[in-house]
């Protein structure tokens, strides 16, 4: 794609630019405050050369711009040193955090502006130029003594660090973009590129002025006798990432005038498309009720005295809308999904531990996980560990258990309670992606990112469309999780609704329990069609071979409990003493 870029065309006259310019320019500051106020996002990234003037485009564009509504993030280079001294590299992991983190950090919300100098795909390719290509090294090979379904997902997980760099990188970026599209934002990406003779000059005179010397290190000196095979590999990413959703726009950063021109036409453009595109009534319609925190229709039934014609009227609406709900769901994944799809009328309830067993076998798991979690934090490995369930499951009392073996300096519990207004002004997965787990630290998530999958599609705070999209989106998270180097588990916690019933009731009995137990819960009961239909469709559809649903059977808290110490233990001795 480079050499399609036309380095021998005529200056433009002063005067002609400056008319083209000032119109542009005003046109895109209104579209600014329009998109502002329709909830468009628009997402800017400049790639290009050293040199080759990205920073000044984008100072030119900001000094028009509404700053309350606009912000810029530069992208660190790729320390070679850091990242062949990390303690983590041996096992796989890419750092201290995912490298695509960053970028979902810095994006703002819908109705801003978020500048890019320099992004996702400069980060992969400092990678690919600086590290040494071919196998990760990690000590994955052989998997000791875990149990069969902890043993594939090490497997698997294994195979996704190994992935090719470059197919790697194009991945990331396409989810991250595709992702953002489907939400409703606007990407636009520029690569600016310039000759290695224009590049050898600029960062020439930029190191001999005393005022711009501190800008130009040794190290981007140097990657001018780098420019062949960074090319190579840039045109390859250009290529391979020309997106229909998000496409590149090749600029001439040797002529600053046409260059401007064609940046701020290209982003009128863009905004004038989106602004005037036809709305979706049933996402406006979604984003109020997600807004307003509503609970659905099973509301307006009282809860308490129901006669038996409302107590069926209930239930018939329930089975019509588990029935019409899962025909949005989509019918298979673009993910390989594990052989064995766990399902919920499968369960054993009858699984117990007797108490003095249950205390000598939580006592084991628990010295073993102190030990495992201290080579974890030397090794830099990363775990992730994701509880969702029935209300009353005993989600809370399993993550005690696991936190109790812990250094309380090396974890953290992430709640997913209703989103806040700045959470629901971004994408679903922005949420998650900023609370992560440092490398070789412990992320525990009591409900998580299946949200969007569960509450939000039996409630009706997403649309069929951005809930039935949200599996493969979440696949795509996991993955980047994975590929990162985390332990990924996920588990599911499970009891009859016999026993919940019995949980619901010693909890308005007790005193001490009563804060457990609301009205929400009751409601929640009346709709276990709609969420059995879709907890069905979240197994059936994000069971991957890296990041497989673990079953906790809890009609017996302590055999969930104990149950879940085992699995976390093995995953981590397959991940740290693997052959």
């Amino acid at each position: 794609m480079l050499e399609t870029v036309d380095f021998s065309e005529e200056p433009l006259p002063k005067e002609e630019y400056k008319a083209r310019r000032d119109a542009l320019t005003e046109r895109l500051v209104v579209l600014q405050q329009e998109a502002r106020a329709a909830g468009v996002g628009l997402v800017v990234l400049f790639e290009g050369w050293n040199g080759a003037g990205k920073g000044s485009r984008i100072s030119d564009l900001m000094y028009n711009l509404d700053a309350r509504a606009t912000s810029v993030y530069v992208t660190e280079n790729f320390n070679a040193v850091d990242a062949a001294s990390f303690p983590g590299a041996e096992h796989g992991v890419g750092g201290f955090y995912p490298m695509m983190q960053q970028f979902w950090k810095a994006l703002g919300g819908r109705g801003t502006i978020t500048f890019y100098d320099r992004g996702w795909y400069t980060s992969a390719v400092q990678r690919m130029l600086y590290t040494q290509f071919g196998e990760v090294k990690i000590k994955n090979g052989k998997v000791l003594h875990p149990r069969a379904t902890v043993a594939r997902a090490v497997r698997e997980a294994a195979e996704e660090r190994h992935i090719d760099a470059l197919r790697g990188a194009l991945a990331s970026s396409a989810d991250f973009e595709k992702q953002l599209t489907d939400d409703g934002y606007v990407v636009v990406k520029f690569f600016v590129h310039v000759t290695k003779e224009a590049q050898r000059k600029r960062l020439t005179r930029l190191r001999r002025d005393p005022a711009t010397a501190w800008r130009v290190s040794d190290g981007k000196m140097a990657t001018i006798g780098e420019y062949e095979e960074a090319y190579r590999l840039y045109d390859n990413l250009l290529e391979g990432s020309d997106f229909s959703y998000a496409p590149w726009h090749l600029i001439n950063g040797e002529d600053k005038r046409r260059a401007n021109l064609k940046i701020t036409e290209t982003l009128v453009d863009a905004l004038d498309k989106a602004l005037y595109a036809k709305k979706d009534p049933a996402a406006l319609a979604a984003a109020a009720k997600a807004q307003a925190n509503s609970a659905g229709a099973a509301e307006e039934v009282p809860l308490e005295g129901r006669s038996p014609e409302q107590q069926l009227a209930v239930a018939q609406a329930a089975a019509e809308q588990a029935a019409a709900q899962a025909a949005h769901a989509p019918r298979a994944s673009r993910f390989r999904i594990v052989d064995r799809v766990p399902s919920l009328d499968e369960v054993d309830h009858g699984l117990v531990l007797d108490h003095e067993e249950y205390k000598d076998r939580l006592k084991k798991q628990q010295k073993r996980l102190n030990k495992l979690e201290m080579e974890m934090y030397q090794a830099r490995v990363p775990l992730v560990l994701m509880f969702e369930g029935w209300d009353a499951a005993g989600k809370g009392g399993a993550i005690k258990r696991v936190a109790q073996a812990l250094d309380a300096r090396a974890y953290t519990i992430f709640p997913s309670p209703a989103p806040t207004k700045p959470e629901l002004a971004h994408p679903h997965l922005w949420r998650y992606w900023t609370r992560l787990p440092k490398a070789g630290h412990v992320g525990i998530y009591d409900r998580s990112w299946y949200g969007r999958v569960l509450v939000e599609r039996v409630e009706g705070f997403a649309t069929d469309a951005q809930w039935a999209r949200a599996y493969d989106e979440i696949n795509e998270f996991e993955q980047e999780l994975v590929r990162w180097g985390a332990v990924l588990l996920k588990f599911w916690v499970d009891i009859s609704q016999d026993e919940q019933l019995a949980r619901f009731r010693a909890r308005q009995e007790d005193p001490a329990k009563q804060w457990k137990i609301t009205d929400e819960d009751w409601r929640n009961r009346d709709k276990y069609p709609q969420y059995k239909s879709a907890v069905e469709d979240m197994f059936r559809l994000t069971s991957t071979p890296f990041a497989p649903w673990i079953v906790l059977e809890s009609d017996d808290k302590r055999f969930a409990r104990v149950k879940a110490l085992e699995v976390i233990n093995d995953a981590l001795e397959a991940r740290l003493h693997g052959e």
